[in-house]
Parts: C-alpha cells; sequence; structure tokens
C-alpha cells in the first residue's frame, strides 16, 4: 500500500498515567482493532505477556499500526515503569515524534522527567496528552504550567479543558472556534508568538493574525522540536482521542533521509517465537530490508541472513519489503541483539541513557540441575535486553545480572518460569562499584615462550577525569608493531579492562601504547590478544587502584515545615546538598547520594513527610569513594597477573572462565 506519510509514534508517561489505555483507543477509533482492550480486565493489545496482563502495566514496547487521514502510523506503546528504561531509551531511537500522556491529577512525575530530559536531547518532536481530565482533584492548568516550570517546555494549547474533576467534563478547541475568549486565547498563545520570529513581529505590529497562519507555525516548529501542542481529555471516555489523530498527521512532519540509499536500520527490540525464532523488530533509516536478502550487522561485525522481512498492518503483520522510514520485523537474524545497527550506521541516533543500572544480582536456579539450561535461558534474554550485561563466570558457577530495581527481578522470575520452565531465585542486590588507576604507571609484558609467539608491550596508564571514560591511542610506530597487531591490541582493551586489581571494571583512564615489537616470523594477532591483559593489569598494580561508588542525583518537593529533618536525613547518608529552593510554602531541595545509601530513602522521606512528597531520582554518575566505604570482590577466573596460568589457560590448556554465546 502507498501512504502520504508513515510516522513511527512512541506512547510515553510515568505509570499509570493512563497511555494504554489511549494507545487502545487509537487503534479502536482508526478501526485498526474492534472491540477496546481494558486494563483492569487484562484484555489490551499492547500488553501480551501474562504478568503484563495481571499487574496492569507494560513490560515490553509494543508496536502496532493503523492508517490516519491517509497517513500509516507505528504506535510503539512503551513501558512506564523506570525499571524498564531500556526499553523506552530503544524507542526514541526509532520514533518521529512521541505523544506524552500526563494525569491531569498526579502532573508532572519522576519518570516523566527523566523522559523529557531525553526527549529535548534528541530533540524529538512531543506532543502532550493531558488524562484523566474528569477524575476528582484533576487541574489542568496547574498541570500546565508544572511543564512548562519543571519540564523547561514551550506549550501551545490545541485543547483546553472545562468542569474539570467532574462527570461533566469536557474540552473546548483554541483555534477555528468563536466561542472562545479571545483574552484567553492570547494567553495561550503567548509561547508560540515567542517560537517565531515572523509571528512576534506581525503580533506586535498588531496585525490581525489568521488561525491558519497560527496552525502553519505550529505545525513547522513542532516538527523542530521547538514547541510542544497540548490536548486535554480522557482516553478511556474517548474524549480527545480522535482531536489528538488529527494532530498527529497535522502537526508531525517527517524528514526523509535523500542523501544516501545505503541501507541503515537499527533493532529496538528483539523477541523470540516458537514458529519464526529470534524476531528483531528494525526500523529502516535509509535503503531496505527484504527476505532472502543478506544484511551486515555493523554491531556485531558480521554477515546475517534474513528469512522474512514483515511490516506491521494493524495488531499483525505483512511479508513485504520494509522501506526507508518504516518499522517492521525480520526473521533468522542470528546472534543478533537488541540495539544492533545493520548497515551503516550513519544516520543512527545515539541510545540515550534514561537510567543506569547500578544494581548487580546473582540468579540461582532452585533445582542444581537446571543450572546450564538457566545460563543458557539468561543468554537469549541477554540479546534481548543487553542492559543487563549478563556475565558467566563458570568455575563460581555464577550467573549475573545488571538491574534496575525489584520490579525486574519479579519479571524476570516470570519469564524464567513461564517462558523456560526454571524456577529461579535471585541474592540480594548488591552494588555495582568501579575502580580506576590511582597514579601514572607503565605495564610492560614480554610474551616470546613458548614459541612460536612474541608480542613485547609497554603501556602508560594515566587517571584520567572522573566520567570521562576509558581512552586509548597508540604512538608506536607501524614498522615496529604491524597494523593488524595493532588493532588486535586496541580491539583487546575493554576486555582487558572488565576487572581490575579490586575486581571491578576499569574506568576513568588514559591508556597509550608506548613501546613494542613483533616478529616478522613468530608474531600471531592472539599473541597480541593474549598478552595486551597481562601488560595493563602489571600497570595497573604498579599504579594501583581505588574504588568510585555510583550517585544519583535527587530532587525533592515538599512543605517548608520539614526541611529540618530532611537535611538532616540526607546527610547521615553522605549526600551532598545544593542550597535549598523556596516557593511560597514549598521547599525544592537537590543534590547528589550514593546509590549504597539510598536504597530506602523514598520510604524514609515519606514517613518523615506524612506522604507530602515528590522524589525523583536519576543516576548521576561515579565518584571517589572514601576509605572504609564499598566492597572489593576477588578476581573471577584466571587472573593475568598470575602469567604462567594466563598463558596456559589462553592457549587451550584449560578453560575457566570462557562463556561462550
Amino acid at each position: 500500500m502507498e501512504y502520504d506519510n508513515i510516522l513511527n509514534i512512541g506512547i510515553l508517561a510515568h505509570v499509570d498515567a493512563g497511555k494504554t489505555t489511549l494507545t487502545e483507543h487509537l487503534l479502536y477509533h482508526s478501526g485498526a482493532i474492534r472491540n477496546i482492550g481494558s486494563v483492569d480486565k487484562g484484555s489490551t493489545v499492547t500488553d501480551s505477556m501474562s504478568l503484563e496482563k495481571e499487574r496492569g502495566i507494560s513490560i515490553k514496547a509494543a508496536t502496532t499500526s493503523f492508517v490516519w487521514n491517509n497517513t500509516k502510523i507505528n504506535l510503539i506503546d512503551t513501558p512506564g515503569h523506570v525499571d524498564f528504561s531500556s526499553e523506552v531509551a530503544r524507542t526514541l531511537c526509532v520514533v518521529d515524534a512521541v505523544v506524552l500522556v500526563i494525569s491531569a491529577v498526579e502532573g508532572v512525575q519522576a519518570h516523566t522527567l527523566t523522559i523529557t530530559d531525553a526527549l529535548q536531547k534528541l530533540q524529538i518532536p512531543t506532543i502532550i496528552f493531558i488524562n484523566k481530565i474528569d477524575r476528582q482533584g484533576a487541574d489542568t492548568e496547574a498541570v500546565l504550567e508544572q511543564v512548562k516550570n519543571e519540564l523547561q517546555c514551550k506549550t501551545v494549547s490545541i485543547y483546553t479543558s472545562h468542569n474539570g474533576g467532574l462527570d461533566s467534563a469536557y474540552i473546548q478547541s483554541v483555534f477555528n472556534n468563536s466561542s472562545i475568549d479571545k483574552e484567553k486565547k492570547e494567553i495561550l498563545l503567548e509561547e508560540l508568538v515567542e517560537t517565531d520570529e515572523v509571528l512576534m513581529d506581525e503580533y506586535f505590529n498588531g496585525n490581525n493574525i489568521s488561525d491558519k497562519t497560527f496552525l502553519e507555525t505550529i505545525a513547522k516548529n513542532t516538527s523542530k522540536a521547538v514547541i510542544s501542542p497540548v490536548y486535554t481529555g480522557i482516553a478511556k471516555n474517548n474524549i480527545g482521542v480522535e482531536e489528538l489523530l488529527n494532530g498527529l498527521t497535522q502537526f508531525i512532519k517527517t524528514k526523509k533521509n535523500t542523501t544516501t540509499k545505503e541501507t541503515s536500520a537499527y533493532v529496538y527490540k528483539l523477541e523470540h517465537d516458537k514458529i519464526h525464532g529470534a524476531m528483531a523488530h528494525v526500523k529502516v533509516f535509509s535503503g531496505e530490508l527484504s527476505s532472502k536478502s543478506v544484511i551486515y550487522n555493523h554491531t556485531q561485525n558480521l554477515e546475517t541472513k534474513i528469512n522474512q522481512s514483515k511490516v506491521f498492518h494493524h495488531t499483525k503483520h505483512l511479508d513485504t519489503t520494509i522501506k526507508t522510514g518504516d518499522i517492521g520485523i525480520i526473521t533468522g537474524v542470528i546472534n543478533t541483539k537488541a540495539g544492533d545497527i545493520l548497515g551503516s550506521s550513519e544516520n543512527i541516533p545515539k541510545l540515550p541513557e534514561l537510567n543506569i543500572p547500578v544494581l548487580s544480582v546473582q540468579v540461582l536456579p532452585e533445582n542444581d540441575k537446571d543450572y546450564n539450561a538457566l545460563a543458557q535461558a539468561l543468554q537469549i534474554i541477554d540479546r534481548e535486553d543487553p542492559s543487563l550485561q549478563f556475565k558467566w563466570h563458570k568455575p563460581e558457577q555464577e550467573l549475573l545480572l545488571l538491574l534496575m530495581g525489584d520490579m525486574q527481578i519479579e519479571v524476570l522470575t516470570h519469564v524464567l518460569q513461564e517462558r523456560f520452565s526454571i524456577p529461579v531465585r535471585f541474592t540480594e542486590p548488591q552494588i555495582v562499584y568501579k575502580e580506576t588507576i590511582t597514579k601514572a604507571a607503565e605495564g610492560y609484558v614480554r610474551y616470546w615462550m613458548p614459541k612460536p609467539c612474541w608480542a613485547i608491550m609497554t603501556f602508560l596508564i594515566e587517571p584520567a577525569p572522573l566520567n570521562s571514560g576509558v581512552t586509548y591511542q597508540s604512538i608506536v610506530s607501524k614498522n615496529d608493531i604491524h597494523n593488524k597487531y595493532q588493532n588486535e591490541i586496541e580491539r583487546t582493551i575493554p576486555k582487558a579492562l572488565e576487572q581490575g586489581l579490586l575486581g571491578w571494571e576499569v574506568t576513568d583512564v588514559k591508556i597509550t601504547l608506548i613501546k613494542g615489537e613483533d616478529h616478522n616470523v613468530h608474531s600471531r594477532p592472539g599473541d597480541f590478544n593474549l598478552a595486551t591483559p597481562m601488560g595493563i593489569m602489571k600497570g595497573l598494580e604498579a599504579g594501583g587502584t581505588h574504588l568510585l561508588e555510583p550517585l544519583l542525583r535527587f530532587e525533592i518537593k515538599t512543605n517548608e515545615e520539614f526541611l529540618g529533618k530532611i537535611i538532616s536525613e540526607l546527610t547521615t547518608r553522605r549526600a551532598t546538598i545544593d542550597s535549598p529552593k523556596f516557593q511560597n510554602e514549598l521547599v525544592h531541595i537537590t543534590g547528589t547520594i550514593p546509590v549504597a545509601t539510598s536504597l530506602d530513602i523514598s520510604i524514609k522521606l515519606n514517613t518523615i513527610c506524612s506522604g507530602r512528597l515528590r522524589l525523583r531520582m536519576v543516576f548521576f554518575g561515579y565518584d571517589v569513594c572514601p576509605e572504609g566505604e564499598g566492597v572489593s570482590k576477588p578476581y573471577k577466573g584466571v587472573n593475568p597477573l598470575d602469567e604462567a596460568q594466563w598463558i596456559l589457560h589462553r592457549r587451550g590448556a584449560y578453560k575457566a572462565d570462557e562463556r561462550v554465546i
């Protein structure tokens, strides 16, 4: 089928804002489904997992499609719970725009702020839908003020709400409506006028501006992510739904890539089907993906054959080529992971970091006989959600994951039981520390026995600024170490830094290869792969390392009367507190706090404030861990500092900690 346009729209919200209910009504109103599902009854189209139906929450991003005004709209309903931020982050890489759903009662909540930060960084056009205007306590105007002040978002109301908090609540159009108050309309349009110089000149010169001109300006500036149109309604009663549908096609204009025909696509979701096996949900940014074709996986550095290519049609799939700008599914792509780039990486947006997992857990089978099956199941799940960063330490029989919180543990327990028939339990979550070198040092390695082998290197390892990550460079001539060996060294550096002297990942270092030599007869690429971790660990040993601990950035809003008790509580938890800000009877407190001391902070602060508190915490970065705090752990597997065993291990004498995927 040919359409005037294709739009990929994400539906985002804090949990319980009515996002999935709105999705259901958009599908029904457009004719994509015949019956409206209920979140409470577990009958919605996009919540297909049994746990989603039981709990009434979205866990996985779900894509459906419909046609409106001759525009195909691929709609992605995303999870609202913070623990599933990785699903939302990958979705943001493929959408043309989003609908941000906000409850008229609860207003802007913690996860709403996190989402908006990412939307603004990526400059994704955003339409706001203020839902539940009939609920007791609904206050649309107050929510709009929150949006402007806390989200730092310029808005223009397309519809306003009336009789808020009552069953008789209704909406009214701001444009092409002779009954709307002119003074109120001018107030609503003030922010729009500020975003456009031509409009501003017309406005301040007293010229009459038509509604058509206003609407054209909104469309232009919405697509530029300069302003956000605001709709209001009651999703469950189908109020505001058709208006929102019209807004999507009126105000969102996509930019088609015409600079290259080279195939470029992004895998935003991976799921496994009993019949088709691995099913990769992809957006094609340029070129096309078709059945029986071969595609290069840029992330995995391998070629893979596509068995079938499908596009979304309502709640089903059609077998056809996935063309530029469209979203679809490809099957048969072995070893593909969620987050992989297929073909060229040139057009792919950078994955936003909504929240970083800082808790490590060990997964244990209830029955020892299930150990190998559990490891294989976790490898599959890790491909579907790489943020879990699954590690399998075979000698200790440890299966480790990184998680956001308790909700993920509940979901994984359910998935492993329902999908793989493996009952499991989890250890108590542990904080994920990192380590960095204390002072600059050199690491020298000479691997030349037993022949044939030859790899001689000297690394200079220096401290780098906090949260700067790892940088690597070589000042060694290609005449001393051949280019193919230098490439092998660079490729091995990340693996060599996975564990340091204290057992944690090494970060915030600058590594320079300053000396070295190969041998024109005895050297092989594998020699440099084997020797690099030995040289790196020697350098770390010479310079010493110290722990880094994860920090969260917090924002607290509560009544001024609780300020003293809150400051006291935060101080005992090693928090760094900014100067409080006061507004009327409220106080706004910001700062940073170690993850290690914040695990129960929400419960404690809510107790202090008798529930009259709004708390937002997001990952901030890593900082030096004070002496006596933090936890070190033993090296897992064979330590490269034990050169004899390391060489035997890597040359195949035994395989102690290899993880085969």
